[in-house]
């Protein structure tokens, strides 16, 4: 039953996922809003597949922890869930995401369009002064950053590297960290086939305020979420 239903969800995403991609050649010229909407527009009709296709809910804990200004929200990496969750959670949010992902065809151009902010990991400190520059940019606009800190997704119950990037928005920018786990990729593995059902839980954090060292920030950010995410990997059941 579960290949079923994730064989159903797989051709219900990808298939819409194409169908998404074209038609938004129409939408490319408009303003950015236009994009930002229909993204999220797409992202809800995921969030529906997921949960009447695969039978994959989700839960929200911690809600009262995300700030009423615009904020870093510094999150654990998994699956590909949480990079389309956190546009259905939040309006137009932007993402730090990888430099090669701006060469992928049609989606890199509504990257751009929708000011996504883009690393090149080999550009060393310009890059760095670079994204800062940008996320700073973002904050002004009141919009909530998106960033994984581990770079990649990294299987369940295993602590990925953590990038300096994150330590460097929260030394240079005036804003909180909230540190975000979650358990996503027990139920929606990083190359699996598989949907299992049940319910993804993401879990927000109390704000890390401004001022810490660099290395206390790192180890607070690290612990919260390694430890908040392995908490709800042990709790995850999945209904089969």
């Amino acid at each position: 039953m579960t290949w079923l239903r994730s064989l159903a969800f797989n051709v219900y995403f990808f298939g819409g996922l194409t169908i998404f991609l074209i038609s938004m050649l129409v939408v490319l010229p408009f303003p950015a809003i236009a994009m930002e909407r229909s993204v999220r527009a797409w992202s809800h009709s995921v969030r529906l597949g997921l949960k009447y296709l695969a039978g994959l809910d989700y839960e929200v804990r911690g809600a009262e922890n995300i700030p009423d200004r615009p904020a870093i929200f510094a999150s654990k990496h998994q699956s590909t869930w949480e990079t389309v969750a956190f546009v259905w959670m939040f309006p137009s949010p932007i993402y730090v995401l990888k430099i090669e992902l701006l060469s992928i065809p049609l989606w890199g151009w509504y990257a751009r369009k929708c000011s996504q902010v883009a690393v090149d990991r080999q550009g060393g400190g310009a890059a760095l002064k670079q994204m800062v520059r940008d996320c700073r940019a973002a904050l002004k606009m009141g919009r909530h950053l998106i960033i994984f800190p581990e770079g990649t997704r990294s299987a369940p119950g295993e602590e990925g590297s953590y990038h300096p990037g994150v330590a460097a928005l929260y030394s240079q920018l005036d804003a909180p960290v909230v540190p975000v786990a979650l358990n996503s990729g027990v139920f929606w593995g990083r190359r699996g086939f598989a949907k299992k059902p049940g319910k993804v839980v993401v879990e927000f954090l109390p704000p890390i305020p401004p001022g810490l060292e660099r290395k206390t920030f790192m180890r607070e950010l690290i612990g919260q979420v390694e430890g908040t995410s392995n908490r709800l990997i042990a709790e995850s059941e999945p209904a089969g």
